[in-house]
């Protein structure tokens, strides 16, 4: 049997507890890299942040989305993922091009960096957490998240390949939570051999055993009980419509003026690329639609 990528597979100790995610991927990957030329560097940027998104949103207890977003004054000026609850993800990354040769080294990428994680459920109140970019890894930047933000043990390994074919993966472990009320990032000695396992998982194996066997290699001693895996796809839902609301905050004067110079108005979308046009037609319905919603106001 082949490996089954742009796939995110559950799993839980029986007898400890613990959980875990392992998520590997390839054409969504790879539908994110198709946007823009990224630098290998930037490539694997782009791979680890997105299977940490697939791997967070399996966590989510709600409907809704997350967008891990980071930002810096270094080479990278931005990054973003932004992936919902059924495993839809999008993104896009910017970094000074005038750079001729960047740092292959995660810190090296940035300056004053952080990250930002929002969680946005579809009825509540949004929550974001602030993440510095101050360990070796986006992995060990994100284990510290959790156990600053949810005072959970976490365990998590990034890989990335860019030989053949670009894939990238994720693998977590985390302590479940007993109760709301109760802490579990005290020391745990079975969570830690549980982890130090994991990190003797190398990257081709990641990309070479099925599941079920990667997870006997690691944990052939264990009860795991292995649940129906989740896709994962590369997914924009951008249309006419939604751009249109970046043309709100210029009058219909200046809007005009624009189609009477270059005879439309085009935009892109920055995640997929569609390409949408505006004629004075358009203008007119936006206009219109701004005076009907003011109207509403009052």
């Amino acid at each position: 049997m082949s490996i089954k990528y742009d796939s995110l597979d559950r799993f839980l100790f029986e007898d400890k507890n613990v959980r875990g995610e392992l998520v590997r991927l390839k054409d969504s990957y790879q539908s994110i890299l198709s946007s823009y030329h990224y630098p290998v560097p930037i490539q694997k940027l782009m791979g680890e942040l997105m299977a940490a998104a697939s791997l967070l949103t399996a966590t989510l207890k709600f409907e809704g989305e997350i967008a891990m977003q980071i930002q810096s004054q270094g080479i990278v000026n931005y990054a973003v993922i932004n992936g919902s609850h059924d495993q839809k993800l999008r993104g896009v990354a910017r970094w000074d091009e005038s750079v001729e040769s960047l740092p292959d080294n995660f810190q090296g990428l940035f300056e004053k960096g952080y990250l930002a994680i929002t969680l946005a459920p579809k009825d509540g109140e949004r929550y974001q957490g602030i993440v510095a970019l101050d360990k070796p890894t986006l992995a060990e930047c994100l284990e510290d998240y959790f156990l600053q933000s949810e005072q959970l043990l976490t365990k998590v390994e990034l890989y990335t390949q860019q030989d053949n074919s670009a894939l990238a993966g994720g693998f977590l472990l985390q302590v479940v939570p007993e109760t709301s009320e109760t802490s579990q990032s005290q020391e745990n000695l079975e969570f830690e051999h549980l982890g130090a396992l994991a990190q003797t998982l190398k990257v081709d194996e990641v990309f070479a055993l099925e599941t079920q066997d990667l997870l006997h290699r690691l944990y052939h001693e264990e009860q795991v009980r292995l649940f129906e895996a989740k896709s994962v796809m590369f997914f924009c839902d951008c249309s006419k419509e939604r751009s249109s609301a970046a043309l709100h905050s210029l009058s219909k004067e200046d809007l005009l003026a624009i189609i009477a110079e270059q005879g439309s108005i085009k935009m892109d979308c920055q995640f997929c690329h569609a390409k949408y046009e505006y004629d004075a037609v358009d203008v007119e319905n936006i206009h219109h639609q701004n005076i009907q919603a003011d109207g509403q106001k009052h």
